[in-house]
């Protein structure tokens, strides 16, 4: 096995969120749990099986964290089964390879964010002079290098199904990244957006450290074809879903959530897309 440990995905950001190391159950299944200012989910039914399915990896260094979580919603003989990438930035992968040294699991993405995750290509360099607030800013320091998982890596179902969840399905939701995928299950309407949305402003300091809890597009810094963004926002929307939990930021529900989703999709030109950036081309 070969993986690849950059010295640069070892980083750690000098910021944290109120939640960090906090969790919340969304549903008897989904469970979000804060990693810095990231989120994991654990999707499984502990009080039907210990069995239990990893949705994306956090930040660097929070490997042991989510498996003691995970221990202490499944206990001792918690079993992962599989991991699900909604995409292969450093923030959602940073507990991967340590993850993988304990249990090698197979991990499931989308093609086109295969090259992020074989090690044959790095992600573009964050726009720090992008429209946006301190953690704009910040991000000319993030790590863009490439992982190599490629033992584990297996492609996500051509039709939609998941592997090891069959009461969820899988969206190609690019924008943000090529290969970006959400996680959709129709039953309770539960929806986990990765960053096609987040529900906090993730340019703002301030609002990532309280977790001000509120709609906005995609991290502007690192997402780069804002049409494509759009379209998936909007397909997002269409799903009406009555939970989504998102890689940074508070879960939401209800009337705050769909008010503030269309709102997003209807208007994402003018709230969503930054007025300058490399990565921005028209609106």
């Amino acid at each position: 096995m070969y993986m690849e440990r950059s010295t640069e995905t070892e980083a750690i950001m000098p910021m944290t969120s109120i939640r960090s190391g906090s969790g919340i159950e969304i549903a008897p299944d989904t469970y979000c749990y804060t990693t810095k200012i990231s989120n994991v989910f654990l999707i499984g039914n502990p009080s039907i099986s210990p069995r239990w399915v990893l949705v994306d990896a956090g930040m660097p260094h929070s490997a042991d964290k989510i498996l003691k979580e995970a221990e202490k919603r499944f206990g001792p003989d918690q079993q992962l089964q599989s991991i699900l990438l909604t995409h292969g930035h450093f923030d959602h992968v940073g507990g991967l390879i340590d993850i993988l040294e304990k249990h090698p699991v197979p991990v499931y993405a989308h093609p086109e964010e295969f090259p992020y995750l074989t090690g044959k290509e790095d992600y573009p360099e964050p726009d720090s002079s992008v429209e946006g607030g301190m953690v704009t800013k910040m991000s000319k320091t993030f790590p863009v290098k490439a992982i190599d998982i490629s033992e584990h890596l297996v492609e996500l179902p051509p039709d939609g199904s998941i592997p090891d969840l069959p009461n969820w399905r899988w969206l190609h939701t690019p924008g943000h990244t090529k290969g970006h995928v959400s996680f959709f299950k129709d039953v309770g309407r539960v929806l986990i957006a990765g960053d096609a949305f987040v529900t906090v402003k993730q340019d703002s300091l301030y609002k990532v450290m309280r977790q001000k809890k509120e709609v906005h597009g995609p991290p502007v810094y690192l997402t780069t074809d804002w049409r494509a963004a759009w379209e998936s926002v909007s397909k997002l929307a269409d799903l009406k879903p009555s939970f989504a939990a998102t890689g940074h930021g508070k879960p939401m529900k209800g009337s705050q959530l769909a008010k503030g989703l269309v709102e997003l999709a209807n208007h994402f030109p003018d709230v969503a897309v930054p007025s300058h950036g490399k990565f921005v081309h028209t609106k």
